[in-house]
């Protein structure tokens, strides 16, 4: 980042979130999403011997990093690589990347016995992000076994609940190595299934750094009035990509193999086939979909995964993206959030006037001249 940038990357120590140091970030690149991992790039310049003891504190898998914008926290996640590089005239960088907080999930592995059985779905992904940071899904039960060393990362959570009521029932087995992250996508990739991200900020009465989970049912939405963004004005840049070949109009999903006689060839369970019927009646062509979840062997759930697949996949699929100039007032808290778009120009001669759903954000700091941006990845509402 250049001189006179709002941003400040902050370093600290990822399991009791002890400042480390505030170092400068050049050639950062950043992206959070909705319901999978985001990532941050960026090389820290190491002009001597003094600013190297400091970048050596940054300890790779045990560090994390916050890129704050003014007073607001924007991103936050754990460094997980980091490359110490000098060019042709000797000059000395380290490159690092990290990758937001629920990356830590993507790295830990269920090795207990645990069973839920008809439990709201939201409360069933708390409980194995409890149980990931401290061993236990429930912490006032007897028994309670002492906690995981260095499993806490400081995740915590609300109390949200599907509206309607969405049971599940599911079981992990010791010795199948589910890794935790995986669990979830699972859990939450049925049909009526839900949203997760772990969101980073300043509580406003303590001003100390806070990593919550954050779950929707269906969606994550996020303040009560829209963000509205027109062009000519704040959005520098749009497109509208329209990708048929990730649609489709029929889903089926696979799952585990129901055979128990090991002489007979194996084959896994299978969902019934889900039919777009309205597309292929308005003349649309039939475009087969299928998924694979080797762990689950409930023929509802594969049923419901594959409506689930279809209900995101129908037709072509379409993310418009938008890249806006970020200014005080667009707000650090952008994932969930709906924003009314207006658009006037050849294509929309009448006016665009829609809402989405912000359900990623790549953003861009100032640099060589290049004021602050932001790119938007959105859904329709």
């Amino acid at each position: 980042m250049s001189t006179g940038t709002p941003y400040r990357a902050i370093f600290c120590d990822l399991l009791s979130d002890h400042p480390i140091d505030i170092l400068p970030l050049r050639d950062v690149t950043v992206d959070d999403y909705i319901g999978k991992a985001g990532s941050l790039s960026g090389t820290i310049p190491v002009p001597d011997a003094a600013i190297a003891a400091r970048v050596r504190r940054i300890e790779e898998g045990r560090t994390s990093v916050y890129l704050q914008r003014g007073n607001d926290l924007w991103w936050g996640g754990i460094v997980w690589t980091a490359t110490l590089q000098s060019d042709d005239r000797g000059v000395l960088s380290l490159g690092i990347q990290a990758a937001t907080f629920e990356s830590y999930a993507g790295r830990r592995r269920i090795r207990q016995d645990l069973s839920f059985t008809g439990q709201d779905q939201l409360e069933v992904a708390r409980k194995l992000w409890r149980h990931l940071q401290t061993g236990t899904v429930d912490p006032l039960a007897e028994n309670v076994p002492p906690p995981v060393d260095g499993g806490d990362i400081g995740v915590s959570y609300g109390a949200e609940t599907s509206d309607p009521p969405h049971p599940v029932t599911v079981t992990y087995r010791y010795g199948d190595e589910t890794v935790y992250l995986e669990a979830l996508d699972a859990l939450a990739a049925v049909d009526k299934g839900f949203e997760h991200h772990i969101a980073v900020y300043r509580d406003p009465g303590t001003g100390q750094r806070v990593r919550r989970l954050r779950l929707g049912s269906p969606t994550i939405e996020i303040g009560t009035t829209d963000l509205v963004l027109d062009r000519p004005g704040k959005i520098l840049s749009y497109s509208f990509p329209r990708d048929a070949t990730r649609g489709g109009t029929t889903a089926m999903a696979r799952g585990a193999s129901q055979n128990d006689n090991q002489a007979a060839e194996s084959r896994p369970q299978c969902s019934d086939v889900q039919v777009a019927q309205e597309l292929l009646d308005a003349g649309f062509p039939r475009v087969d979909l299928s998924s694979d979840h080797t762990e689950v062997t409930s023929g509802a759930t594969l049923n419901s995964l594959a409506t689930a697949e279809l209900d995101s996949a129908t037709a072509a699929v379409v993310i418009p993206e938008i890249s806006i100039r970020l200014d005080d007032l667009v707000p650090p808290a952008l994932l969930g959030r709906t924003v009314r778009l207006r658009i006037t120009d050849e294509w929309w001669t009448e006016g665009l006037d829609a809402r989405y759903r912000i359900i990623g954000v790549k953003a861009s700091p100032a640099q060589r001249g290049r004021p602050d941006t932001a790119e938007l990845y959105l859904e329709e509402v």
